[in-house]
């Protein structure tokens, strides 16, 4: 079964970096597939050098980075884990400025390059940062059925969770992944939060998936201060396993929520700190419909990079959940986990409010059909084959 999930979105894009920078970063979450991409990426070259920097041994060869490195000035190098080594990083500034070539460096990390300072610091104009996601829903199976959208959706992304034998493994997996996030990776990033503390923190955010964040009342649950309590949620978005949406900034005459909302990014992750372990458990449990908006953003911001993702709400009640921006170009999207939706009245004042190019509605169903003038019911993979097809990316 394996076999069938070869070939990752990012790849060609990784391939077309290199040829453009001196280095190329793929960051995102442990375990999401950076290593193997990379190692398909530089199995196919003869001039390559990979690096495990988890591996001591491969740690030791960097002890004198400069003479290391520099005997491979004609090869690709791929460091992997970056963030246990971030002190290399104007090492790395000096090899490419003392020989300003393409294609030096692959790096690999499972922090965002804010949280890696040394990295944003240090390469800038040098590096291009690209954000790998475990699977999402176009790459994991050519028919795209229900069962697998199903097992998907209740497995989530992640390779060795979303392939797992049996629903017990792949939930085996989940809960170590969380543990050792917690109790080996978050201290590897220098960040001294008990791992326990953070759990709550975890669980509470999974608990308020899809809603406004609420630094205050979250820290209350806590007994911790609203500037920890966003602190905890920065170090979790910062390791790609909470999104934060921000509200639409329009320019209307409305009175516009301000605060952004939260999101667990990866459905498996979501239902474990849930105790979701079965989708009858999901089609039961409350957090159905936000579990379903968190699969739906996830994959269209994957899937469209080059535009701005926020939602509206006002204090009148008219709500979009997501609203995608390029250009003057607006579209309006509204997650519904339910095969026969039925929009509510504050869908239909918020598009009126904002005048977007199009509206879709994207359920779990196999439906696809016009609800209205400029709005669409549809299922996820035909939104993005028919949307994608048509769409034109150029800016305005």
């Amino acid at each position: 079964m394996q076999g069938e999930y070869t070939i990752r979105r990012l790849e060609q894009e990784v391939a077309a970096c290199l040829r453009d920078f001196p280095a190329v970063a793929i960051l995102g979450p442990r375990q999401c597939g950076k290593s193997t991409l990379a190692k398909k990426i530089i199995g196919n070259r003869a001039d390559s050098v990979y690096l495990d920097l988890e591996l001591p041994s491969d740690v030791l060869k960097l002890s004198e980075p400069e003479l290391f490195l520099g005997r491979h000035t004609d090869k690709l190098v791929c460091l992997d884990e970056i963030q246990r080594l971030p002190e290399i990083f104007p090492v790395l500034r000096s090899l490419i400025d003392a020989n300003r070539s393409n294609g030096r460096f692959l790096i690999l990390g499972s922090a965002s390059h804010e949280l890696i300072r040394q990295g944003s610091e240090t390469l800038a104009g040098r590096i291009a940062y690209l954000e790998l996601t475990p699977f999402l829903l176009a790459e994991i199976e050519a028919r795209h059925t229900s069962e697998a959208l199903h097992r998907y959706w209740l497995r989530g992304g992640f390779p060795d969770s979303f392939l797992a034998d049996s629903e017990e493994t792949g939930r085996r997996w989940r809960q170590n992944f969380i543990r050792t996030f917690l109790e080996r990776d978050i201290p590897q990033l220098g960040v001294s939060i008990p791992a326990e503390t953070l759990r709550r923190v975890w669980q509470l955010c999974a608990h308020s998936t899809g809603q406004i964040f609420n630094a205050s009342l979250l820290g209350a649950n806590l007994g911790v201060s609203h500037t920890t309590m966003r602190r905890y949620i920065d170090l979790l978005s910062h390791t790609f396993m909470l999104r934060v949406l921000p509200p639409l900034g329009a320019n209307l005459k409305k009175r516009l929520v301000k605060s952004p909302k939260i999101y667990l990014r990866d459905t498996g992750l979501l239902h474990s700190l849930l105790r979701i372990d079965s989708f009858d458990d999901l089609l039961g449990h409350p957090a159905l419909g936000a579990s379903w908006e968190s699969l739906v953003i996830e994959n269209l911001t994957a899937a469209m990079p080059d535009w701005e993702a926020s939602f509206y709400r006002t204090a009148a009640g008219a709500e979009i959940d997501l609203v995608m921006t390029r250009g003057r170009r607006k579209i309006a999207i509204e997650c519904k986990a339910s095969v026969a939706p039925k929009p509510t009245r504050g869908f239909w004042s918020a598009l009126d409010d904002l005048g977007v190019d199009a509206a879709w509605i994207i359920t779990p169903g196999n439906e696809h059909y016009p609800l209205a003038p400029k709005v669409m019911v549809s299922n996820l993979n035909d939104f993005l084959r028919e949307y994608m097809a048509v769409a034109d990316y150029s800016a305005e």
